[in-house]
């Protein structure tokens, strides 16, 4: 949207409506956080009670209404949609305006909301390894990967700041948004949401590199491809199990897997379609998979859409299973048994001991899954969306998006709050990490 913003800047305004889905995004703390996260320059109205989506009669997040500039609608769009089909759409209604007579060119401009100026800005996904003694932050809204010691002092910090897909060295190279990541043999890979692509970080050499993606939105994929030949839709977390990446695609609503060794990368589960379905990986559905890990036997991830924890076999003639979760309208904030349980919009998921740890994002808590008895249960925040250490449910968080464990301690990067806590899994003490940027 961003691009056709610039691309027709005389001729077309955007407003967005904002009709939410879950029960968290309704607040104008929440929605004023997600337009900063999601850096928007266009207005947007907050439509907690969906008058204007029954107005326009919507059915789906999210739609397009084309409005021409005598206030009718003359074009309505369901789902994603990539930029060069808008790019086409809008062009041929300019020109039909044009033709008309009717289309009247100025520049707009609205007040943008206040920058961020804080040592991290929405970190998406974190990793803690214990080998090298390090934690990788996808400092998300700064467009770097922030490389720190365990106690949060900053090591190195990849990439320029700038937001783009450009390689090189760790102060020339660029991101977009970056989120998950995952480590292998002293390289870390990462998700680069916005970019659609899967980069590269070698520890040794201090470069970047594009390994999967060429930058541009696809629809969902069914057949394998060479990495930078096949175009991917918002990578959004990454794990690696052997020789194989496995991607959490969010905007396809499916998981991917990427060789290693042959450069291969393909869709691994979903059919692409949204919902929630289990049974064989290539025709089960999935719902904006946004967190992914594994045991080295299942791969276990975060089904955000549908308010999921679900898992894949790593044979691929397997299957997706359920644990938590119903369908996508079907969420809050329970704990217990699978069939009583409820979670809002999880991001988050690691795996350690026979147990899933959940960042249970809406609901601004910390949650385990017991893989034994697949009980759930509250380990850390009280629910209430705020900035506050303390022991178990006394803390506070706001909307935590990744987790990652290493000596007995959990790492969180709390999103909203732009910042990582950190959690002793003997204690249950959370605490603030002190990390500055020189």
């Amino acid at each position: 949207m961003e691009k056709i913003q610039e691309k027709y800047d005389r001729e077309l305004v955007v407003i967005g409506i904002h009709s939410a889905k879950f029960p968290n995004e309704r607040s104008k703390e929440n929605l004023n956080n997600a337009v900063r996260r999601y850096e928007l320059t266009h207005p947007v109205i907050n439509d907690p009670q969906f008058q204007i989506w029954q107005q326009y009669a919507c059915r789906a997040w999210p739609t397009l209404m084309f409005v021409s500039p005598t206030g009718k609608v003359v074009e309505k769009h369901e789902g994603e949609i990539t930029y060069q089909t808008l790019d086409l759409v809008v062009s041929r209604l300019i020109d039909q305006f044009d033709s008309d007579k009717t289309i009247y060119r100025s520049s707009t401009f609205f007040n943008q909301p206040s920058t961020i100026s804080q040592d991290l800005c929405y970190p998406g996904k974190l990793l803690s390894d214990e080998g090298s003694e390090s934690l990788f932050i996808s400092d998300s809204n700064h467009n770097q990967i922030l490389i720190t010691s365990l106690e949060g002092e900053i090591q190195s910090i990849v990439g320029s700041g700038s937001t783009g897909l450009a390689d090189g060295s760790f102060t020339e190279s660029e991101f977009n948004h970056p989120q998950g990541l995952a480590i292998k043999n002293n390289k870390i890979y990462i998700a680069d949401t916005g970019n659609h692509a899967i980069r590269e970080i070698d520890l040794t050499l201090k470069t970047v590199t594009t390994i999967a993606g060429d930058g541009t939105q696809d629809r969902p994929g069914t057949t394998m491809g060479q990495r930078t030949a096949v175009s991917l839709n918002s990578p959004w977390d990454i794990t690696c199990v052997a020789d194989d990446l496995f991607i959490a695609m969010a905007g396809s609503h499916q998981l991917w897997y990427m060789n290693l060794a042959n450069h291969k990368i393909g869709p691994y589960a979903g059919s692409g379609q949204e919902s929630l379905h289990d049974g064989p990986l290539a025709t089960s559905t999935l719902a904006q998979p946004s967190g992914i890990t594994s045991d080295t036997n299942h791969l276990y991830f975060a089904d955000s859409e549908t308010s999921a924890i679900r898992y894949a076999t790593l044979d691929p003639s397997g299957n997706i299973e359920t644990i938590v979760g119903q369908d996508l309208f079907v969420f809050g904030d329970v704990d217990g048994y699978p069939e009583h349980c409820r979670l809002q919009h999880p991001l988050g998921i690691t795996y350690r001991g026979k147990a899933l740890y959940i960042a249970d994002t809406y609901n601004h808590k910390i949650k385990c899954i017991n893989l034994e008895t697949r009980i759930t249960s509250t380990i850390f925040g009280s629910g209430k969306s705020g900035d506050k250490d303390g022991v178990g449910t006394d803390a506070e968080f706001s909307e935590p998006s990744g987790l990652s464990i290493t000596g007995g301690y959990l790492y969180i990067a709390d999103t909203n709050n732009h910042i990582i806590r950190k959690a002793n899994l003997s204690t249950y003490q959370v605490i603030t990490m002190n990390i500055q940027r020189p």
